[in-house]
């Protein structure tokens, strides 16, 4: 998988009482409104993995195959949720409306992402559950999208599934390019890898897409239900920057990606080499910044609960 990744260029760094304790590099891209790049830093045009940040894309893929699903779930099938309880009861909700079960999910038994909602579990004395698993709500729609084609359920998993197939030639369509490579993802599912400028193009498509149209629904469901989409934390920047910012769509991702746009301002999609995740959002403000877009730029560093220094970005 490292083979894939060229690196890139110096993005950001964190300082700590005006001294600098360490730097990030990695790529970013920048499209206008028109599509076409506005500036760059890194390698754009190698594949890399994107993880979840290629779920609004595997939600219209979902779409397109015959999922039907209102705003809300369609929010929950593009999330990386943090398992509080408005994300479980939807997720089983989901299930539950097509005569489904938590049991019929593949992915992974885990604990809520979420503080609060983990502690919770262990205070009740219960472990690891599927339905915890951040990604569930794709997996759910996974499994409706399978049942209402009549595919096999047991088997969603597999890379030569025909829903599987079906959302890789989804996500190539949109990124505007074929998929580079195909690996399995924490969840369980195929994750495929392209370039960072075709993760760009592929949000700036759904935000821009016709009203009524497919991706367009998977862009409103997000903007509109922004706490489905990660949770209710003030450190959660997707749920943030989404209420913060009317229009923007939003999704991170894995190992330090980020893919976000802006209906008629452009996009901007990242990766960190080094998989820093707190280091994604300030080269995403500087991203947007480069559009006349002003976002957080920068991320607090604590010691002992209180400010001591920042992550900024320096490109």
């Amino acid at each position: 998988m490292t083979d894939l990744y060229a690196g890139g260029e110096l993005l950001a760094e964190v300082v700590r009482n005006d001294v600098v304790e360490s730097r990030h590099h990695g790529s970013v891209v920048v499209l206008g409104a028109d599509g076409e790049v506005a500036a760059w830093a890194g390698d754009v045009l190698g594949p890399v993995f994107p993880r979840s940040a290629v779920k609004p894309l595997q939600a219209v893929g979902m779409l397109r195959a015959g999922l039907a699903a209102d705003g809300q779930e369609l929010a929950l099938v593009a999330a990386s949720h943090r398992g509080q309880g408005v994300h479980l009861a939807g997720v089983r909700d989901m299930l539950h409306r097509s005569g489904l079960t938590v049991q019929d999910l593949r992915c992974p038994p885990d604990y809520p992402l979420a503080e609060d909602a983990r502690d919770a579990v262990v205070r009740a004395g219960h472990g690891r559950e599927r339905v915890f698993m951040n990604c569930s709500g794709k997996h759910a729609g996974m499994l409706r999208t399978a049942q209402v084609n009549g595919w096999p359920l047991e088997t969603y998993l597999e890379a030569d599934h025909p829903l599987q197939r079906h959302l890789a030639d989804t996500m190539a369509e949109l990124a505007g390019e074929p998929i580079a490579a195909v690996a399995v993802d924490g969840c369980g599912a195929p994750t495929p890898a392209f370039s960072l400028r075709g993760l760009a193009s592929s949000f700036l498509r759904l935000v821009s897409a016709a009203p009524g149209s497919q991706e367009r629904a998977v862009a409103d469901a997000m903007r509109e239900h922004p706490l489905l989409v990660s949770g209710e934390d003030p450190t959660e920047d997707d749920t943030r920057l989404m209420r913060a910012v009317p229009g923007l769509l939003l999704k991170g991702g894995a190992e330090g990606v980020a893919a976000a746009a802006l209906p008629g301002v452009g996009a901007v999609a990242l990766k960190i080499d080094d998989g820093g995740m707190r280091a994604r959002f300030p080269v995403l403000a500087a991203g947007f910044g480069r559009l006349g877009v002003n976002l957080p730029g920068q991320v607090a560093v604590l010691g002992g609960g209180r400010p001591v220094g920042v992550v900024r970005s320096v490109w």
